[in-house]
């Protein structure tokens, strides 16, 4: 994460960053206050994934990831209270979670995350957060360039096949990004690699990526340049990009991107700025009939600082989220979890 700010932005303070860090952040004044922040992780934490409980939604978890050569998946209550962990990983990055996925013939929740210094993405079945990928599925085998950093979880709706996309730290300016379908051989989870696809600037990284199922979209932040957008089924796909939008309006680095459905087809796009502190806003359906056309329809400032990584769900959890949560990746170890309510109420203002 990059961690200068060049000069105050009007109606900002300038304060020392939470992390073990010399640099400055920027801390809004004007932010929308959390209404739960987690306990600390042990080193930094980096992105998180709702896992929605179907049986029993207020006992859905935040899992999310500490970012350490010793780091781990950690998984939180609503309270913000840690509940599981899986220590021991090697620089875990990006985490996303598929349900439904069949082991052994039953299906099961799984959190996939990158685990960088191993070049491989983890699989863990949900809530036990037990392993169930044999140690491991490499990824970005023979590139040069290795080194997983994003994923994200695109689950097919004709057959129900869950594919994990993956970017990494660098690579080529095409074919950045590598898709895997993952399949169940005798109880251990495998990943096939079906396309390699994605424009990459050179600039900086991509690490956040997020899948749009219902729609089919994949988006990824090319950080300081703008947000990409494909197809995201590779039965489906030229290797064409849809859309390159959110180009203006961020002080340095496109980060975590999260989708809020507001039907099966509508809703937002929350894309973040994060030298910022902040959070821009993008209709999912696009403008106007025009699918690919997303133009900045709102900016909302958040209390946490330099925020990587993000998740939402329209799912109601309990009296403090009644149409939501969004959850957001702060400085100082933790995560925020805000109601969708406050962030709606930003949005509206604009």
């Amino acid at each position: 994460m990059l961690k200068n700010i060049l000069a105050p932005l009007s109606g900002l303070v300038i304060f020392g960053a939470c992390q073990v860090n010399s640099a400055k952040t920027v801390v809004r004044q004007d932010g929308i206050k959390p209404v739960v922040v987690t306990q600390e992780t042990g080193h930094d934490t980096d992105d998180p994934a709702i896992w929605i409980n179907k049986a029993d939604t207020l006992k859905s978890l935040i899992i999310g990831t500490d970012k350490n050569s010793d780091g781990g998946l950690y998984a939180f209550d609503l309270e913000g209270k840690i509940v599981n962990k899986v220590l021991g990983l090697k620089r875990p990055n990006n985490v996303d979670i598929a349900y439904g996925f069949k082991l052994n013939g039953q299906p099961v929740d799984i959190a996939v995350l990158t685990e960088r210094e191993t070049n491989t993405i983890r699989i863990f079945r949900l809530p036990e957060l037990t392993p169930v990928d044999g140690g491991g599925i490499p990824v970005f085998e023979g590139e040069k360039e290795r080194a997983p950093m994003g994923v994200a979880m695109y689950t097919r709706p004709e057959d129900a096949a869950i594919f994990a996309i993956v970017g990494r730290k660098s690579g080529p300016a095409e074919g950045y990004l590598w898709q895997y379908r993952l399949v169940d051989e005798n109880g251990v989870v495998k990943g096939r690699l079906v396309r390699k696809f994605g424009a990459y600037s050179g600039k900086k990284e991509i690490e956040s990526i997020a899948v749009d199922n219902k729609l089919g979209y994949v988006y990824y932040s090319d950080e300081t340049v703008g947000v990409r957008k494909y197809l995201a089924d590779p039965a489906k796909w030229e290797n064409k990009e849809l859309a390159l939008f959110a180009k203006e309006g961020f002080v340095s680095d496109h980060e975590g991107i999260s989708i809020y459905p507001t039907s099966d087809s509508t809703g937002y796009l929350l894309v973040s700025n994060q030298q910022n502190n902040s959070f821009m806003i993008y209709r999912r359906e696009g403008e106007n009939g025009a699918a690919n056309e997303h133009k900045l329809m709102a900016e909302v400032p958040v209390s946490t600082l330099e925020s990587d990584g993000s998740e939402v769900t329209a799912v109601p959890l309990g009296s403090k989220f009644p149409k939501g949560m969004f959850v957001a990746m702060s400085n100082g170890r933790v995560f925020h979890y805000y109601s969708w309510e406050d962030i709606q109420a930003k949005i509206k203002e604009k």
